[in-house]
């Protein structure tokens, strides 16, 4: 079986493509490139989520490091990706391997990597990765035990390190003395306790749901934050007198936001929200980096403030190493990860988290408010996606339709511009949107929109189905 790393990692059904042979030869091409780049001497961190089976997963891999003579920190319980990508550069390690699916179904787990920055690694050197993944011949193995023995795995508790860093970003006091009531939604993840931990000592109150381990994620298809995947969740809002619902995805890397209404705020608002707190709020300046799936108000506030915006492919394989070379403030996808300057090019879903309650903190207002204030900068902006499944032997048929399509309007509005950065992105006329592309991590095509007439958000998205030949 060959095994492609996507949007994020490589991710397969459990049991069928990803079993533990074919995540021992993972690990063996991981080392093969460390090796070849001179990274391997440095050692690597191993962590993993609360998915079935996560933590068996991770042991292999790290059988397979110790084998080859490679220093594995290997985590001692269920770690949020940022927190895993914060211990590589900790440690000084030469990369780190993520046991993680990170929102996909239950079926799925994944193994995702990461370079010495604790960043996605880019598209070509993960092909080179691929390049060097062997049959199950090619894989070395020895005992865990024994390698605990020999001192080639060391089991470690980032929480303590991890605390310490998101505490240097941000001042929580402030957060804990305002006497907020937080709902915070763990989605059955390894976000659960971080916030009460985080926040406990003062006035603010903390209401924690779905924060057991329970990887069949009940009330909810995925650990996706978004709808409906956050509706159980948020109804809790009202019942708790919550001010804010906070919402994390199952590797606590992505961040969801609820108002206190219990309504969900889009992932392209939160965005703006972030960007509009970093350079009004805090006053900061820097470059701005932005997938092309996310919102165009980051361009409008780019333009206010002077400080230059990037936009990139879908995924964080693009967007930490571009990143780096910018120096950027913020970077930030349409799926809600984003990360932050002075901290790894990773996305933090705590950190994030506590970001958007210093907003409200610092402002006195409720999320509905401080939508309020973004709007009055920017404008209103409107945004939806549809997800599609389709047979595999219709996707040729599905790119040539996308890509020979030439509309002259999309939902009543006048295209100017289309971009193949990453898929195909139609530009109409009010500055808004609507962007097709497959999937990187599932057989699933996506038509997102985003415009500033909400009442053709969704005659947006029909005509992107067309195009696509699914409608």
């Amino acid at each position: 079986m060959q095994i492609k790393f996507g949007t994020d990692g490589w991710r397969a059904r459990i049991a069928d493509d990803y079993t533990f042979d074919s995540v021992r030869r993972v690990a063996q091409g991981f080392v093969n490139y460390l090796q070849q780049a001179g990274l391997a001497r440095q050692g690597v961190v191993i962590g993993y989520d609360k998915r079935f089976q996560a933590e068996h997963f991770a042991a292999a891999a790290a059988e397979v490091l110790a084998a080859n003579g490679v220093k594995v920190w290997l985590t001692d319980g269920a770690t949020p990706t940022p927190a895993i990508s914060y211990a590589v550069v900790h440690k000084g390690a030469g990369g780190a391997i993520n046991i993680t699916a990170s929102h996909n179904p239950p079926t799925d787990c994944g193994f995702k990597v990461r370079d010495p920055r604790g960043g996605a690694i880019p598209p070509a050197d993960l092909q080179k990765i691929e390049a060097v993944i062997p049959d199950v011949a090619g894989v070395k193995q020895m005992k865990f035990d024994d390698a605990v023995t020999d001192g080639l795995i060391e089991l470690f508790d980032v929480t303590a390190v991890y605390t310490a860093r998101l505490e240097s970003l941000i001042d929580v006091q402030p957060i804990k003395d305002a006497g907020l009531t937080v709902l915070v939604d763990a989605m059955w993840g390894n976000g659960a306790g971080w916030f009460p931990r985080l926040l406990a000592g003062g006035k603010t109150v903390v209401h924690e749901v779905h924060n057991d381990r329970n990887p069949m994620f009940p009330h909810m298809t995925r650990p996706e934050p978004i709808p409906p995947n956050v509706d159980h969740g948020l109804s809790f809002v009202r019942p708790v007198g919550a001010d804010v619902a906070i919402i994390n995805d199952g590797d606590a890397d992505r961040v969801g936001l609820g108002d206190e209404h219990g309504r969900f705020i889009d992932q392209l608002r939160v965005y703006g929200l972030l960007g509009y707190y970093f350079l009004e709020l805090r006053g900061e300046r820097g470059p701005i980096v932005k997938t092309i799936s996310t919102t165009k108000m980051l361009n409008k506030l780019g333009k206010l403030y002077d400080v230059p915006v990037y936009e990139t492919g879908v995924g964080f394989k693009y967007i930490a190493p571009k990143m780096v070379e910018v120096g950027a403030m913020l970077g930030g996808e349409e799926s809600g990860g984003y990360a932050f300057r002075q901290h790894v090019p990773e996305r933090d879903g705590i950190l994030a988290g506590l970001f958007l309650l210093d907003m409200m903190v610092r402002t006195g207002k409720k999320p509905s408010q401080l939508l309020d204030m973004l709007f009055a900068k920017v404008g209103a902006h409107f945004y939806d996606r549809v997800d599609s499944t389709f047979d595999s032997e219709r996707k040729p048929q599905i790119l040539a339709n996308v890509a020979q399509a030439r509309p002259q309007t999309i939902g009543g509005l006048k295209v100017t511009d289309i971009i193949t950065i990453d898929g195909h992105q139609f530009i109409m006329e009010d500055g808004g949107w609507l962007l097709v592309r497959f999937s990187g991590t599932e057989p699933i095509i996506r038509v997102y929109c985003e415009t500033t007439h909400e009442e053709r958000v969704q005659d947006i998205l029909q005509d992107g189905l067309r195009i696509a030949g699914l409608r």
